[in-house]
Parts: C-alpha cells; structure tokens; sequence
C-alpha cells in the first residue's frame, strides 16, 4: 500500500555536483542536486540555483560555470561547500582543493573532479525560488585513468556520489546492465560476454 504525500521535490536518486564559477583569481564553489541533462546535439544542461546564494550572482554575471562531478574522496569537501558561504570563506583554500583552467570558460575547474564540464549559459529561467541557468557544455575534461584503451569511459571506477532526500550515497560499481541489453539478441549477448 502507497502513502500520500504532500507534493515536494522527491526525484531521487540526483547528482551531486560541484559547480565552480568566478575565475582563477575570485571563484566559489556551490554544491547542487539540482541537475541534469536536456539536450545531446548541442549538449546542454542546468544548474538550478536558489536566489540568495553568493554563486547566483556570478553565474548570472559571468554566463558561465563548471561542473565538477564528486566522488566519496570528495563527499566531505562537496558537503562543505553546500553548507558554507562563499561570501564568508575561499572555500579552494579552505578545502585545499586545486584551481584548474579550462579551455574556453573562465570559471575554474577542480581538479581533484574526476570528470569537468565547462558551460557557457544560454538561457535563465525563473521561478519563485529557484533560478535555472540552462546552458551549452563547451567543453569537457576526464581523468585519463577513468579511459580504457579504446577511449570509453569508465564511471564505475569513479566511486561517485548522488544525492537521496538529504543523504549522500556512493554510487557502487556493480553494473545491472546497459542501454539497449532489454532486447539485445542472443548471439550479440554472447559475443559481449567474451570481450
């Protein structure tokens, strides 16, 4: 039997990332759930971000950001950055965490993030609480570590972290399955099995 319960912003589980923004000299960094993808050709996705939040401004000043993606290494420092303003404290020398260029955007990436995403801002979208700044990836960084030999990714080896109404989970490597493997035939199974 299901309760009812009060509309609320329950999706879950979410990513939890870390967005950078500012530039090498002055930057923050904001942690957010409040993300995804919407587009592939141009690759595009948000960030929403509530108004009174000191990376807001400069996100909606500068048009541009990074996302930073986090791993259990990372939880505490993600949690930090999160709770703590950067109106307040540098949270990259507080942290300890190492500024990065990117390749288009001003915006530092960290590079303890095992995956960047740099985005210029295309659009923001307001609502009551909550500004969602859409906007393009230009460009993006990965750990060579986390690339095989044939230049696919491996995010299981990431140990990255989500986010569940409040709580941070890591995001074990046990794979279920893959796009496609519902009605995948038999003969293309077995030839995959022995890959």
């Amino acid at each position: 039997m299901k309760i009812s319960s009060k509309p609320g912003p329950l999706m879950a589980p979410l990513p939890t990332i870390m967005v950078s923004s500012g530039d090498m000299e002055n930057s923050n960094i904001l942690t957010i759930a409040w993300s995804g993808i919407i587009n592939s050709d141009p690759p595009m996705t948000y960030v929403s971000i509530k108004k009174s939040r000191f990376s807001h401004d400069i996100i909606e000043k500068n048009g541009e950001f990074v996302i930073n993606l986090t791993t259990t290494e990372l939880a505490k420092a993600m949690d930090f950055c999160g709770v703590k303003s950067g109106r307040d404290i540098d949270k990259f020398s507080h942290l300890g965490l190492t500024r990065e260029e990117g390749d288009i955007v001003k915006a530092p990436m960290i590079a303890e993030a095992p995956v960047n995403l740099e985005c210029k801002v295309t659009e923001i979208k307001s609502f009551p609480s909550h500004d969602m700044f859409i906007a393009e990836i230009v460009a993006v960084h990965i750990d060579d570590k986390y690339v095989d030999e044939k230049g696919a990714y491996d995010y299981g080896k990431m140990d990255l972290v989500a986010f569940n109404h409040g709580k941070y989970y890591r995001l074990r490597r046990e794979e279920i399955g893959f796009f496609g493997y519902s009605i995948m035939k038999p003969k293309t199974a077995k030839r995959r099995r022995k890959k």
